[in-house]
């Protein structure tokens, strides 16, 4: 089911630039794909001399580059931050600034609870979080923010649940971590804000670490307080540290997912019919695809390397567009249009290699447990484009805002699929 028809449908762009590729650019937020396109044909490894980093585009060198730790290194972290960058990365990014076979030591301290087995064993709780934020959104009428009061609070509330933070506590986590990654326009600086938001969190959890180490129960942050690594238990930082990750992950990364997959099924109203027709998973795989929530990473390369004819030396920055190479005719047929009967198998958007996203498996569920439950209760559905309002990020890519109005099922009983 074939739905855009847009001028360049194979993916090729036009020769002319559209516009100079800087992920902190409000401009490119907006809309990066055109400024990808061109990458992909013109400058498969793009200089950005004043932001001193090179980016890779296609498909074939971003599987390439993730699934090669040994010379395109993590131990810088994997964001052009300055205040994240560096030796010190570790300190708030945990095992994703680790090469193997560190990385491996500590995501394995909590990866099986994130295996596909044991997330949909929790299928009926993350269903039974999501009615409970639903059915009050319904009850007060047919009209509200699908984004600020629905979709980026289901994954919020699984992610504090599974960590043991207190319930009370939710909404205030929420807040505060949408605050983080707010920059103004073109600046990688962090704003008073989101310095005063980090502060807040951070001390949030360190009497969280506190006192579930003196009193343990069954959740993530019990998990890490008890664990050893080579004899040595981890110290209360590296554990904050690793709730500042997960949190992070499930606030905004899933929460934009679900977003701008509401927003694509507005904008086509036959992958609205099918997505609320039941095709839940068709729905979620290609919004993964077309509209990845998280639109890149970065390594440091550790030798120099010659990639299309472009030297790129020992100790660079390189971006990584997983989002771009989602759109990369070399591998996708008529990228640029989102087809829900699209095979999306070889999709990155949850990336490749040691450091393949380790929420991949819940962030899917989450996802389908919502659209299912949504079109339980809706017919159909209508966007207030004028007054939406996107996320400005130089990672994430989704909707701030996005005012909904539902039309209901007449009939008194739920469609046949459930």
């Amino acid at each position: 089911m074939r739905t855009d028809h847009p001028d360049h449908q194979d993916g090729r762009a036009p020769a002319e630039r559209p516009v100079d590729y800087d992920p902190f650019s409000y401009e490119v937020q907006e809309d990066p794909y055109p400024i990808y396109a061109w990458m992909r044909e013109y400058a498969p490894v793009y200089r950005n001399a004043e932001r001193d980093f090179y980016a890779v585009s296609r498909y074939a060198d971003v599987a390439a580059v993730l699934r090669d730790p040994a010379r395109f290194t993590n131990r810088n972290g994997i964001s052009l931050e300055p205040s994240l960058w560096g030796p010190q990365a570790y300190k708030n990014v945990f095992f994703l600034a680790l090469d193997p076979p560190d990385h491996a030591t500590m995501r394995s301290l909590v990866a099986k609870d994130f295996t596909p087995r044991h997330v949909g064993q929790r299928t009926e709780r993350i269903r039974e979080l999501t009615r409970r934020r639903l059915d009050p959104l319904l009850e007060a009428g047919d009209s509200f923010d699908f984004a600020a009061d629905f979709a980026a609070a289901v994954p919020n509330d699984v992610v504090c649940e599974m960590l043991g933070i207190p319930e009370a506590d939710w909404d205030t986590i929420r807040t505060d971590t949408d605050l983080l990654t707010k920059r103004e326009n073109a600046s990688d600086e962090r704003s008073p804000d989101t310095l005063a938001a980090a502060f807040r969190l951070a001390t949030y959890y360190v009497h969280l670490v506190a006192d579930i180490r003196k009193h343990p129960s069954d959740n993530l942050t019990s998990i890490l307080c008890q664990a050893n690594v080579k004899g040595v238990k981890l110290s209360d930082s590296e554990i904050v540290a690793f709730i500042f990750l997960i949190v992070s992950g499930g606030n905004e990364s899933t929460g934009k997912l679900i977003g701008n997959a509401w927003y694509h099924g507005w904008r086509l109203p036959e992958v609205q019919r099918a997505g609320l027709g039941g095709r839940f998973g068709d729905w979620v795989n290609e919004t993964l695809r077309f509209d990845n929530s998280s639109q890149m990473t970065s390594r440091t390369s550790t030798e120099d390397t010659v990639l299309h004819d472009t030297l790129v030396p020992a100790g660079s920055r390189v971006v990584v567009l997983h989002a771009a190479a989602n759109r990369d005719h070399r591998v996708f047929d008529d990228p640029e249009t989102f087809d829900i009967d699209r095979d999306t198998r070889k999709m990155l958007s949850f990336g490749a290699g040691p450091h393949h996203c380790l929420g991949g498996a819940l962030a899917k569920v989450e996802m389908e447990v919502v659209m299912e439950e949504v079109a339980k209760d809706v017919e159909s559905y209508e966007i207030d484009a004028a007054n939406a309002k996107r996320v400005h990020s130089a990672h994430q890519r989704g909707f701030q805002s996005l005012p909904t109005t539902v039309k209901r099922h007449r009939r008194s009983v739920r469609p046949s699929f459930v």
